[in-house]
């Protein structure tokens, strides 16, 4: 007659096996870093007319992005986040009107740009 617990105490031992081997193989988390670039839209001709963006991401280790990139703009005078360069100026009020039109045509040229998201990751300062 066969010791049967001679005989549960190996499938036991082989399916712990079986579990070690599994987690030895099984697809590991990748690893990526936050990345994260403050950013400085301002106008041409009139430099003191400035907007703050940041652009946040995440890039795994062969430096590809994963997933998308979190491109805000920063309030001009809260430094609240907004989510468009024209929010940046709710609740402010300019009582000149010539000032007015500089800002508003400074969140024009940014609206217009082409490949926003790779200019707030990648530069310091652009003139628009």
């Amino acid at each position: 007659m066969k010791n049967i617990g001679a005989g549960v105490s190996e499938v036991l031992t082989q399916e712990k096996k079986q579990t070690e081997d599994v987690e030895e193989v099984g697809v590991k988390e990748e690893e990526y870093h936050q990345m994260k670039n403050e950013m400085i839209f301002y106008l041409n001709g009139a430099p003191e007319y400035q907007i703050s963006a940041v652009g946040e991401w995440c890039v795994n280790k062969v430096g590809e992005v994963i997933g998308d990139v979190d491109v805000y703009f920063l309030h001009i005078l809260t430094g609240q986040r907004c989510e468009s360069a024209w929010s940046c100026f709710t609740g402010w009020s300019e009582p000149d009107e010539r000032v007015a039109e500089k800002w508003e045509e400074l969140c024009g040229r940014i609206e217009e740009l082409e490949s926003l998201e790779e200019i707030v990751c990648d530069e310091k300062r652009v003139g628009v």
